[in-house]
């Protein structure tokens, strides 16, 4: 006999975003300052001038911790596709440059 309490599995959503025309054109960005609290991660994106010593942060996201470590395992997988069809992205222009500026520094 069938259980009678299983529930057929819920079909998968689908989102439907918009974007308002102000945003969608995008902002460069080259570097990224993260901060959290228990509740919180703060994500503060901006922009370094060579030769300038100061960064104009551009914009702010706070999400949660759970929704930080889905960002986190998006990126991953984006990375590894990119990687996979692209070739490995280079990190080491630090060392090959002299008088460069470093990019997105982790905290």
């Amino acid at each position: 006999m069938a259980d009678q309490d299983a529930k057929p599995d819920p079909q998968p959503s689908t989102l439907q975003f918009s974007i308002d025309d102000s945003v969608a054109n995008g902002v460069y960005v080259n570097f990224a300052n993260i901060i959290h609290n228990p509740a919180e991660f703060v994500l503060d994106f901006g922009r370094v001038v060579p030769g300038r010593s100061d960064v104009r942060v551009l914009s702010r996201v706070l999400t949660t911790p759970v929704h930080a470590k889905q960002l986190l395992n998006a990126l991953a997988q984006n990375v590894a596709l990119y990687e996979k069809t692209f070739g490995a992205i280079r990190t080491d222009f630090e060392a090959s440059r002299p008088g460069g500026t470093e990019s997105f520094r982790p905290n």
